[in-house]
């Protein structure tokens, strides 16, 4: 097996002979057919939150069930999937208050890294996943089952990038009918971001962003209006869409301080600005305190959109085959793993939503 592996900070390197434990109870071998590249990969492989290494990462993946572990009766060989990197139990108080994505459980897997290079050295499974490789064992919770006719490439971007923005939207915030929502970033977290505050009806929604083509692009998927952020009028363009009073939601998909910083200042009193895409760590917000509290607005955290893999998905991929959801145009290009450094490259430009890598 081939697999692209982080040795170090800053170099991605492609490794051959990789070996993969066999799948424990509860646990699944899935034989990738694509796995999209997400900007938390970068981030991790450039430092940004610390980690183990040498590490294969890649985490936002879809292929097809190769062999099942004792206990595994919702998956079985042959099924097409989608591989998240949220793990849960269901069990624990998070889980069972429904947020998936806080688990507090520890897994096998977590406590017994599933993949060595061929003379034994522990690689670690980036992301809970380490998808950036032709085979990934994962648990069963990480999975959602697909119909056999979405395709792989427009499949794995639900793991992340669709079910982190949208569900920001509809389970985070839970955004009431007739909102007004900012989105800021409108890259592949915020076009999804864009889609779910189409989907529950909020109006206006208010892309923002420094590229006028990305503001053109969240308009197709969308918004009813764009801002660029870099200009001067950029806050007066907001308030006379909103008849002065700023907006309901604003929801934050860049990990940049100044987004957060100029976002609280775009909110209407009351109003709720909810941070989805994460920074590197250290990174920290200022703003004047006495407002928000004076104006009784909110900051709260979306992790991977509070999402319910297995019913989020489900949710998702109907509303792709009734034509509201927009995912085959999210991908921009695709490479195979012997070219991932070129494709991590196109992602660093900032000029993709999303490029993938695609497997024999």
């Amino acid at each position: 097996m081939k697999a692209a592996v982080c040795r170090e900070f800053k170099q991605p390197l492609t490794i051959e002979n990789i070996k993969l434990a066999d799948p424990a109870r509860g646990e699944v071998i899935v034989a990738l057919k694509a796995c999209a590249i997400c900007h938390s990969d970068i981030i991790y492989m450039d430092g940004g939150w610390g980690g183990p290494l040498p590490a294969v990462y890649g985490h936002e993946a879809s292929g097809i069930v190769k062999q099942v572990g004792e206990d595994v009766e919702e998956f079985a060989h042959g099924d097409h999937v989608v591989v998240t990197l949220i793990r849960s139990c269901g069990n624990c108080l998070p889980c069972a208050k429904g947020q998936q994505v806080m688990c507090d459980s520890t897994f096998h897997l977590d406590d017994n890294q599933p993949i060595k290079s061929e003379d034994g050295e522990v690689l670690h499974q980036g992301m809970r996943t380490g998808a950036f490789a032709e085979q990934v064992l994962v648990h069963q919770s990480q999975m959602a089952k697909i119909s056999d006719d979405i395709a792989f490439t427009s499949a794995a971007l639900l793991a992340c990038g669709v079910l982190t923005g949208f569900g920001a939207v509809t389970n985070t915030a839970e955004v009431p009918f007739g909102s007004s929502v900012v989105i800021i970033g409108t890259g592949g977290v915020g076009l999804n971001t864009v889609q779910g505050a189409k989907a529950v009806g909020a109006n206006p929604v208010i892309a923002m962003d420094l590229s006028d083509d990305k503001l053109n692009t969240a308009l197709d998927f969308g918004a009813t209006h764009a801002i660029n952020i870099t200009s001067e009028t950029a806050q007066q363009q907001l308030l006379d869409l909103t008849s002065g009073r700023g907006a309901d939601y604003v929801f934050i998909t860049v990990g940049a301080k100044i987004a957060v910083d100029q976002g609280v200042n775009y909110l209407a009193k009351g109003g709720t600005l909810v941070i989805v895409g994460m920074p590197g760590s250290g990174v920290m917000g200022s703003y004047e305190i006495v407002g928000l509290a004076s104006q009784s607005q909110k900051i709260i955290g979306s992790k991977m959109g509070s999402s319910r893999v297995k019913n989020d998905i489900s949710v998702l991929t109907d509303l792709y085959q009734q034509g509201r959801l927009k995912l085959d145009e999210l991908v921009t290009d695709c490479y195979p793993l012997e070219q991932i450094n070129d494709a991590i490259d196109a992602v660093r430009s900032g000029q993709v939503i999303r490029n993938v890598i695609v497997f024999d």
